[in-house]
């Protein structure tokens, strides 16, 4: 995929924006951070050429007027939740973010534990961190949040939690994952500088759905695709509207929650400084795109990407039909089917040209698109599962390698077969992704040909690729590794 996003003017102009917002509260804003920062893999892969890490690189550019808040919901640490994408609890990534933070020279100030209710597992998770001399403070859950505005903006409501001390000009408030508090804390936080003399303001920054492209660009299409399992709807902001007579995209959520907000602002500071929930935001991800017509490319696939994966959620029963549904309309206003995805048909081709195996199963396949528009397929076999030949076939065509050539010969495939069965009771003997590129590592020490496949493995990045059979997570894992952006069928044999 050709590039299509400015990377670089990113990071110049979403960080002079930043400080343009900090300027306008009188040197002190608090930045409640969407979205990741570390690993926004989304929107690397619908907006070729943005990093995963863009977001950090950019504050970097402000990293001397800046310091972090990370929050997280007591009610989260009661239940244990799992972020889904790294496998581990919020409690614990909490810790794995401060210390990411840390590590690339960011100051984070404190952890602040919300919709607190004398929660024991809150309690000890606060002994926990303050014995790593980490800064913890509570908020606690005010009764008709959000629309209880009196309450709310009062000695009883965000009067009664701990007072977060910041030093610094920007405050970026963020969170393991969505629903933890981070707006309440930044509101909080006004109120609280507000009762003390002290001018602070609020924005929101998050890179989707994007503001100044169409309602129904595929960008934004995708965004909605990314969320079907929170039932986010993107919208035309009608308060951006009304005030500007301009059209602007945002999402449900920030739209109903707007005039709430507002009457919070007009509560703390006599009059509110937006006059929409567009205004609330610092994204300025629309003006760097350099190639619509990539984006849009990128975009659609990512939708198709995001069918298949809550396919294979509901075959794992991990969602519900309502989510497919959703994903299979925005298809529909895409303009696409699954035979959109060149690989899904190839590999689907494949499967179908092996025959059927045992109780009229057909043969798993599998697909990949190169960086030059050039499709591999492949299928499983008695020594490979068809991940683990695909990848040897991409290889193979990279490096310039005949195909009939075996980089790893039987005899070397054996022992690892008997080794997985015999001693590890093993059922599957044929090898997995991340076996195949072991036991080329081993032979590359004394053939040529194993070594040059093994270097072409970085131009696999971006590349498309599908499989007919759901994977096990070690060849997920693989595929991800490598930047293959991976989509299956949701069978499981």
């Amino acid at each position: 995929m050709d590039t299509a996003f400015d990377n670089d003017k990113y990071i110049r102009i979403q960080s002079e924006h930043i400080r343009e917002r900090i300027a306008q509260f009188g040197n002190k804003l608090y930045l409640e951070l969407g979205g990741k920062l570390f690993d926004d893999l989304h929107a690397s892969r619908v907006l070729p050429g943005f990093m995963p890490d863009s977001k950090l690189q950019m504050l970097t550019q402000l990293q001397d007027s800046l310091e972090i808040i990370i929050v997280i919901s007591a009610d989260d640490i009661e239940r244990n939740k799992v972020r889904q994408d790294l496998g581990i609890t919020y409690d614990e990534d909490v810790l794995r973010l401060r210390e990411a933070f840390m590590a690339r020279g960011f100051v984070v100030s404190s952890v602040v534990i919300t919709h607190y209710a004398g929660q024991r597992s809150a309690d000890a998770y606060r002994q926990r961190l303050e014995r790593k001399g980490i800064r913890v403070y509570y908020h606690y859950i005010i009764d008709g949040y959000p629309h209880n505005v009196d309450l709310i903006a009062s000695e009883d409501g965000f009067g009664k939690n701990d007072f977060v001390e910041t030093t610094r000009p920007l405050v970026v408030v963020t969170a393991p994952g969505p629903g933890s508090g981070k707006m309440a804390v930044c509101l909080s936080q006004l109120y609280n500088e507000h009762a003390r003399g002290r001018e602070a303001g609020y924005a929101k920054f998050e890179t989707f759905p994007v503001w100044n492209l169409p309602l129904k660009h595929p960008l934004n299409v995708a965004y909605e695709a990314a969320t079907a399992d929170l039932q986010d709807v993107n919208m035309i902001d009608p308060f951006h509207l009304e005030a500007y007579g301009k059209t602007a995209v945002n999402y449900n959520r920030d739209v109903e929650i707007y005039p709430v907000l507002d009457a919070l602002f007009t509560s703390i500071y006599g009059q509110s400084p937006y006059k929409s929930p567009t205004n609330m935001g610092v994204n300025m991800v629309g003006f760097c795109i350099s190639d619509d017509n990539a984006v849009r490319e990128a975009s659609k696939q990512e939708i198709i990407r995001r069918y298949f994966q809550s396919l294979c959620h509901m075959a794992n029963g991990a969602c519900n039909d309502a989510e497919i549904k959703k994903i299979a309309l925005l298809m529909q206003q895409a303009g696409i089917t699954t035979a959109y995805r060149r690989t899904t048909v190839a590999a689907r081709e494949r499967r179908a040209l092996t025959g059927a195996l045992h109780d009229g199963v057909f043969a798993h396949a599998a697909a990949i698109e190169l960086p030059n528009g050039q499709i591999i397929t492949s299928e499983a076999g008695d020594l490979l599962g068809s991940s683990a030949a695909l990848l040897l076939n991409a290889m193979k065509e990279l490096a310039g390698i005949d195909h009939d050539i075996r980089l790893i010969p039987e005899k070397f495939i054996e022992p690892i077969q008997r080794t997985k069965i015999s001693y590890l009771h093993g059922q599957n003997p044929r090898l997995h992704t991340d076996e195949v590129l072991v036991a080329l590592s081993v032979l590359s020490l004394q053939d040529e040909s194993c070594r040059k496949a093994l270097e072409t493995l970085p131009l696999l990045k971006g590349c498309q690729a599908h499989s007919t059979v759901m994977l096990k997570e070690v060849d997920w894992k693989t595929f991800k590794k490598l930047g293959i952006d991976l989509t299956t069928d949701p069978a499981k044999k």
